[in-house]
């Protein structure tokens, strides 16, 4: 297959580049603003408990980390608010805010992973080729995994968003693992996208989207 070479790959590559560049020592856009020491915690506690449950051993897994700067609850109001505004542009995309930074306990900068939302363009989900390291799943739009993180595309009409009836929210999820030593395997892979499902899910949540962004309950893992 071939390397993308697209404006779709090009912003892809971007936004979860911005994610792998947040250093521990920042503060994320979706975090409230630090006070005092710097306090970690577990992957169940991090980003308001996003990942309480089954999901916590995942992110342990491809991160290969078990602590993490402690963020505020604002990320997914941050999210919310700028993929509105977005819409409300009526550009054709627009960038968006980030919902949960992983910032590993004695990352470097640039170590960090996390997970961010923005509005795509109708061009991003049409274009076929993907690069040689990444797997498709039938799920949303269209839903991406690599080594390093997993993309999901999906749209929403809302009573939060108006005119979105006639033209919905087009939002694009980005997970980023950041710098990590663990093996790109078939499980791996799976558990990049589920992570970006269940993140995905608390949007869509959260805007009220019309079943659920289209999204199911239960993420398809399986490559197609």
């Amino acid at each position: 297959m071939k390397v993308v070479g697209s404006v779709r790959a090009g912003r892809v590559l971007s936004a979860v580049g911005l994610v792998l560049a947040m250093g521990v020592g920042g503060v994320a856009c979706g975090s409230d603003e630090k006070t005092g020491e710097d306090t970690f915690v577990g992957a169940e506690e991090v980003c308001d408990g996003l990942f309480a449950g089954p999901l916590a051993s995942k992110v342990r897994s491809v991160t290969g980390d078990a602590e993490f700067f402690a963020t505020g609850a604002k990320g997914l109001d941050n999210v919310v608010e700028a993929l509105k505004r977005g819409h409300a542009s009526g550009r054709s995309w627009a960038t968006g805010a980030e919902l949960c930074p992983l910032s590993p306990k004695g990352a470097a900068a640039g170590d960090s992973g996390g997970i961010k939302f923005s509005m795509y363009a109708p061009r991003d989900v049409e274009d076929p080729r993907t690069s040689a390291d990444t797997e498709s799943y039938d799920m949303g739009e269209r839903a991406e995994s690599r080594p390093a993180g997993a993309s999901l595309y999906f749209e929403c009409v809302s009573p939060q968003v108006k005119g979105s009836d006639e033209r919905p929210l087009r939002i694009f999820g980005s997970f980023g693992r950041g710098e990590s030593d663990a093996a790109d395997t078939p499980a791996s892979r799976a558990a990049n996208l589920e992570i970006l499902h269940a993140a995905s899910l608390s949007v869509v949540k959260k805007l009220d989207c019309e079943n659920d962004g289209g999204l199911p309950k239960t993420p398809v893992l399986t490559p197609e």
